[in-house]
C-alpha cells in the first residue's frame, strides 16, 4: 500500500500509528533521524565518461567547438540535437525517444515507488508544450526579481529541453530537440539494510536515503536492457543518495552518465555502442526548507529531472571540459572544469505549467494557497562557460540595453549578477 510520507510535527507516537499496515505486527520501527537542513544538500553527479565516433550506435549528437578568449584555449564538445550553426529544413529537428523506467523502491520497511509520480511527470513540461514568454513566479517570491517576466522568446508551445535548446543558440523555426516518452515495466530494487535508511526532514517529510555507490551500481546494471540510440530516464520518488558512511552525507537528487559497450574494433566492426542514461528523484515538496517562502524554493517535483536531462542534453557522454569555473550559488562542486548546465544554478528555478499533485504552499500571498506550478530549473547556456558574448535573445526587462542576451534561460529573473557576465575562474 502506497503511504503519505508527507507529516506534520507531531509526535513520535502518531507518526508510528501513521504507519500501521506498513510494517508487520511488532515490527512498527521508531521515526526515522531529523537531517538537519545545513547537512541537506541538492547536489548532482555523473557516472563514467565515453569517446564517440561518427559510427557509434549512441543518441543523435553533433561536435562543436567554441574559443575561449579568457584563456585563449578552443574547447571541443558534443551536444544532443542537430547542429545548429549548420543544419536546415527538417534536420534541424530531431526526436530523442526517451525510455521512462519506473524504479519501485524498498527500503527501511517503506515503499518508495516511482510510479506513483509517473503521471505527473509525463504531464509536466519536461514532456508536454508549453509558452516561455513568461512566468508567474521566479526562483524565490523573496528575491525582487521573483515575479513574472519573459523566460524565452523562442519557446511558445515546445517542451522544456527544447526551449532550452533552442534559447541557448537563438534558434527558433525549425530547430527543435523533441523527447518523446515512451513508459516501460517498472523495476524494483529492494534496497539492504547496510545500504540504505529513512530519514526525515524539518518538516516531516519521511525520504529513502541510499548510498550512492551502491545505487550507481544497480542504475547501471539496467544498462544492459537499454537501446542505445535512446534515453533512459530511471524515475524514483523521493529517493535521496549519501555519499561514502555517513548518512548524513546528503544529499545527490540526480546523476547522468555513459555506459560504454563493446569496443570499436572487430567486436563491435567499429559501430561501437555507448549508452547515455539520467536517473532523477521527483521530489516532494518540504523536503528542502522554505523559510518564509524563501530558499530552496525550487527544490520541489522536476526540479532535478531537468537539471539531468539539461545536463544530459549539453553533455551527454560526460567528457565536455571547459575553463575551470566556481560559483558562490553552488559551493560543494568546488572548482570544477566539466560543462554541467545545472550544476551553478541547483535551486535556482521558475515556476511553469499546472501541477495539481502533492503540491505544497504558495510561497506569495502568505504561503496559504497551494502552489500549483512545475518547477523546473534554471540552466546555464555554453556563453557562460565560454567566456563568449551571450546569444541575443531579448531581454526587455534588462537594463541599460535590451539586446544584451542571456548566460542563462532564466536570463534577468535570475537574481545572482553572476549569471549576467560570463563564469569566474578559480
Amino acid at each position: 500500500m502506497k503511504m503519505n510520507r508527507i507529516f506534520t510535527s507531531l509526535s513520535v507516537l502518531v507518526i508510528l500509528v501513521s504507519l500501521i499496515g506498513v510494517f508487520p505486527a511488532g515490527a512498527a520501527p521508531s521515526a526515522p533521524p531529523v537531517i538537519d537542513d545545513a547537512k541537506l544538500k541538492a547536489m548532482f553527479s555523473t557516472l563514467e565518461g565515453a569517446d564517440v565516433l561518427p559510427t557509434t550506435r549512441t543518441v543523435p549528437h553533433w561536435f562543436g567547438t567554441t574559443f575561449d578568449p579568457n584563456n585563449g584555449v578552443t574547447y571541443g564538445y558534443n551536444m544532443v540535437g542537430a547542429d545548429p550553426y549548420n543544419c536546415s529544413g527538417s534536420a534541424c529537428s530531431v526526436t530523442v525517444e526517451t525510455d521512462i523506467i519506473p524504479i519501485i523502491v524498498n527500503v527501511g520497511g517503506l515503499t518508495f515507488s516511482g510510479s506513483n509520480v509517473l503521471a505527473a511527470t509525463l504531464a509536466s513540461p519536461q514532456f508536454t508544450n508549453n509558452n516561455y514568454s513568461s512566468t508567474p513566479a521566479a526562483t524565490d517570491a523573496n528575491y525582487a526579481r521573483g515575479a513574472g517576466g519573459p523566460l524565452s522568446n523562442l519557446g511558445a508551445g515546445v517542451q522544456l529541453q527544447d526551449v532550452t535548446m533552442r534559447s541557448q543558440f537563438n534558434k527558433g523555426g525549425s530547430y527543435h530537440l523533441i523527447l518523446h516518452p515512451n513508459v516501460k515495466p517498472a523495476v524494483t530494487i529492494n534496497v539492504p539494510q547496510n545500504q540504505g535508511t529513512l530519514l526525515q526532514s524539518g518538516r516531516g517529510v519521511i525520504f529513502a536515503d541510499v548510498n550512492i555507490s551502491w545505487w550507481a551500481s544497480q542504475i547501471k546494471n539496467l544498462e544492459t536492457q537499454a537501446d542505445p540510440t535512446h534515453l533512459p530516464l530511471y524515475l524514483t520518488d523521493d529517493v535521496l543518495l549519501h555519499i561514502g558512511p555517513d548518512i548524513f552525507n546528503c544529499c545527490v537528487i540526480g546523476f547522468h552518465g555513459t555506459k560504454a559497450r563493446g569496443n570499436g574494433g572487430a567486436k563491435s566492426n567499429g559501430n561501437a555502442v555507448v549508452q547515455t542514461f539520467a536517473w532523477a528523484s521527483y521530489m516532494s515538496p518540504g523536503i528542502y526548507a522554505r523559510p518564509n517562502g524563501g530558499a530552496n524554493w525550487a527544490l520541489q517535483d522536476i526540479h532535478a529531472i531537468s537539471h539531468e536531462i539539461a545536463e544530459w542534453g549539453d553533455d551527454p557522454f560526460v567528457n565536455n571540459l571547459v575553463e575551470p569555473w566556481l560559483t558562490p550559488t553552488a559551493p560543494q562542486y568546488g572548482c570544477t572544469n566539466i560543462l554541467e548546465t545545472g550544476d551553478p544554478v541547483v535551486d535556482i528555478g521558475f515556476a511553469m505549467g499546472t501541477n495539481t499533485f502533492r503540491q505544497g504552499p504558495n510561497p506569495v500571498g502568505g504561503g496559504t494557497s497551494a502552489d500549483g506550478y512545475y518547477h523546473p530549473e534554471d540552466e546555464v547556456f555554453l556563453p557562460w562557460f565560454m567566456r563568449t558574448a551571450p546569444n541575443t535573445i531579448s531581454e526587455p526587462t534588462q537594463s541599460p540595453s535590451s539586446n544584451i542576451g542571456r548566460y542563462t534561460l532564466m536570463g534577468d529573473l535570475n537574481p545572482f549578477p553572476g549569471f549576467r557576465q560570463p563564469a569566474t575562474g578559480c
